[in-house]
């Protein structure tokens, strides 16, 4: 059996932003799919010591049983909206079934909250975007769309996978200032996973780094962006374009992500660091705190410093 996750622990509280932060291949998408059980049954195995939704646990749940909880209670918007809509049908009538399955409503209720919905995304100026196809909208629209759904039942949980991937930076942040005052508004507990360290600074208010299927550091956004105590971390920050750093060299970490077929023994991280000891390439290291709030799984914290030049500078 192979390990997609092999250490994810997570807490999303009720009105925050949790930012979920790794390279293509750590396992963010894995991760929020395995929350809503939405990985193939015959193919995979989740197993967790808890996951607790509510004093719920979702990992003791039936299909049957989390399927009357995915959109009601938790609900997530997926990478590309264009390949989540379905494009025989008009956006409106997609976002009143929604609202129809799972609150019983009668239908023009359900088209009363889908205009509600659509305003409160910037889509209700008026009603060509309720009575348009998927493909007639832009990628902007259709991910407020794909918002306008999720929020359709107004879930306590919201998970956002890459919701500014392939926009562009204008509508990317339109849509974080959406994501923004939704948040305040309705005081839901957003998780937000992206592998864009940027973003993840600009909406979050607790962040947690994501390598090899192993959360590596957790911890508020302040002391993770001005003190990062993870290699990686520290690593990833400095790879981050800044107007001051003008005329040098980006830092470029070496290597990918291993695959969870040859994950290395040890620290994960370690055929890529630039600090690894031979500690490091042997055993695992534990969760250690570094302040409150703040933890990271690395065998040189507090052994001395790791100074990656950039790191720390004023954004």
């Amino acid at each position: 059996m192979i390990d997609a996750l092999r250490g994810v622990d997570l807490d999303v509280h009720e009105g925050t932003i949790h930012g979920l932060v790794g390279e293509s291949g750590s396992g963010k998408s894995v991760t929020s799919r395995s929350v809503l059980g939405l990985l193939p049954p015959n193919a995979t195995r989740v197993s967790a010591d808890r996951m607790n939704f509510e004093d719920r646990d979702l990992g003791e749940m039936t299909e049957e049983t989390l399927r009357t909880i995915r959109g009601a209670e938790i609900a997530m918007i997926f990478q590309e909206p264009g390949k989540h809509l379905d494009p025989a049908f008009r956006i409106g009538f997609q976002i009143a079934e929604v609202i129809r399955a799972h609150k019983k409503v009668a239908r023009r209720r359900a088209e009363d909250e889908t205009r509600e919905l659509l305003d409160l995304v910037g889509l209700g100026n008026d009603e060509r975007a309720r009575f348009s196809y998927p493909h007639e909208l832009s990628g902007g629209m259709k991910q407020r769309a794909m918002i306008a759904m999720a929020l359709s039942c107004q879930p306590r949980l919201l998970i956002a996978d890459e919701p500014t991937t392939a926009l562009d930076v204008t509508v990317q942040r339109r849509i974080l200032d959406l994501f923004r005052t939704i948040n305040s508004r309705l005081r839901m507990a957003l998780l937000f996973i992206s592998h864009d360290l940027g973003v993840i600074e600009s909406i979050a208010d607790y962040v947690s780094v994501i390598y090899a299927g192993k959360i590596i550091e957790s911890a508020p956004r302040a002391e993770m962006f001005d003190d990062p105590k993870h290699p990686y971390t520290k690593l990833l920050l400095d790879a981050i374009p800044d107007p001051s750093m003008r005329g040098k060299r980006l830092t470029a970490i070496p290597g990918t992500v291993p695959d969870a077929e040859s994950t290395p023994s040890g620290c994960a991280f370690h055929p890529r660091c630039p600090f690894a000891e031979e500690v490091c390439t042997k055993e695992i290291p534990a969760w250690k705190p570094v302040s409150k709030d703040h933890f990271a799984a690395c065998h040189l914290i507090g052994t001395h410093d790791l100074i990656v030049e950039g790191v720390g500078r004023s954004r």
